[in-house]
This record gives structure tokens, C-alpha cells and sequence, in this order.
């Protein structure tokens, strides 16, 4: 089934069978992954290095992204499901020992994924526009997957929730694996397309494609406000 015409991959070209998007009050939670100050604060350098200067370069056009566009459409989407008194859950990578011993292997990775992340570097936090309530869950892990790394499909199950509204970062990697992860407990899942990020443009549109029409349904920010709002 779809919701609509974008991010349509070779699979579902020719599906014609078309739905509305669904989120019933008290069977829907969103679910922030990882927006945290390592992964979409840019890094303060002073005097670098031309390699540094060289990766800045590189990233500002995601960090740009984040600023004007994935940030805002959080807040917006948080503020919407709290008004409706609906579940707001973040997730978040940090380690329980300060070596990281029990990390998953891919985040014992070396480069862009070697996440060390403990409780007491700052970087680890979510930033503050973002911030949870002190009465809403937050998830920490030591994998890509909220669900494998987590007590999280549990309780979503003991609270009752069949439907999970996914945003976050990175699109790709922790964000991907959860919304796999949550399709296969069949959970439905609405993933939000500007609401999340990829590192590029080009990876952001192929996982949208990848995702869409059967780990979860690819819908935009305005489009999950209304349906909150019917």
C-alpha cells in the first residue's frame, strides 16, 4: 500500500493500492533518534588543519540541512504530538562503561563509526531545542537498532502503542536499522523525509526509496500534522 507518490522504488512502481495515513491517539508514539550534539552540532575548530578545513567543507551542506530543516520540523512534530497528549520517545547512543566494551561491533568500528559515547561527555546530549521532558522515556544504546539495543519494544507494547512516527539521525544507519527493526515486530511506521538526514542528498533520497512501501511509509512533516490533527 501507499500514502502517496514519492520515493516510489522499482518494487512498487506498479502498486495502485493507495491508503490514508493512519495515527490513532494513544496507539502512536514518535520516536527521535539520536539528535544529539555529536552527530548534528558542527564541530568547533580553531585554526584547522587543511584536512579539517577539507571535511568541514564537506559537511556543512548536511550541517546546513540540520539547521533550517530537520531541527525545526522536530520541534514542530514534538510539539504537535505533545499538545495531543500522544508518546514522545528519544533514543540515544551511549555507552554504560567508559571503555565501551559492550558495544555492538559496528559501533567499534574505526572512522566515521567509532561511537564512544558515555554519559558524561557532553557531546552524548540531546540538543537543547529538542530536549525531552522529564517525564518522557529516553532510550540509550550500544547499537544502530533503538529495538535490538533496548527495553524499547517492550514497553511500547505495554503501552499499548502499534504505531511508531520515526525521525532522526542518520538516516542510513541508526535510523534505518530501527525502522526495519520495528516493521519486522509489525509495528506500522510513518518515517518522517524531512524530519531526517543522511550525510548526503543522494544517500537521503536512495534510503527514502529503499524504506518506503515496506519497512514504513515516507510522508513529510505537514502531512503527519494534519493526520495528527483529523
Amino acid at each position: 500500500m501507499k500514502v502517496n507518490d514519492r520515493y516510489v522504488s522499482f518494487y512498487y512502481e506498479d502498486d495502485d493500492d493507495y491508503g490514508r495515513i493512519e495515527l490513532q491517539k494513544g496507539k502512536t508514539a514518535l520516536l527521535v533518534i539520536d539528535m544529539q550534539h555529536v552527530f548534528i552540532t558542527r564541530p568547533a575548530i580553531s585554526d584547522p588543519t587543511p584536512k579539517e578545513k577539507l571535511r568541514a567543507d564537506r559537511w556543512e551542506q548536511f550541517y546546513r540541512k540540520i539547521d533550517e530543516e530537520v531541527v525545526p520540523n522536530n520541534q514542530r512534530l514534538i510539539k504537535a504530538f505533545r499538545e495531543n497528549g500522544m508518546e514522545v520517545i528519544f533514543a540515544k547512543i551511549e555507552a554504560k562503561t567508559k571503555d565501551g566494551r559492550e558495544r555492538s561491533l559496528d559501533h567499534k568500528a574505526s572512522g566515521y563509526n567509532s561511537l564512544l559515547q558515555t554519559h558524561d561527555d557532553p557531546t552524548t546530549d540531546i540538543v537543547p531545542k529538542l530536549a525531552p521532558l522529564p517525564d518522557e522515556i529516553v532510550v540509550t544504546k550500544t547499537t544502530d537498532s533503538a529495538l535490538t539495543g533496548s527495553s524499547l519494544r517492550l514497553w511500547l507494547n505495554n503501552m499499548g502503542i502499534d504505531t511508531v512516527v520515526v525521525t532522526g539521525v542518520l538516516l542510513d544507519q541508526c535510523v534505518s536499522s530501527t525502522v526495519r527493526s520495528l516493521a519486522d515486530e509489525s509495528f506500522k511506521v510513518y518515517l518522517i523525509e524531512d524530519a531526517v538526514r543522511a550525510s548526503t542528498k543522494e544517500i537521503q533520497d536512495a534510503e527514502l526509496a529503499i524504506l518506503n512501501n515496506i519497512y514504513c511509509h515516507v510522508i513529510n512533516t505537514n502531512e503527519c500534522i494534519e493526520a495528527l490533527n483529523r
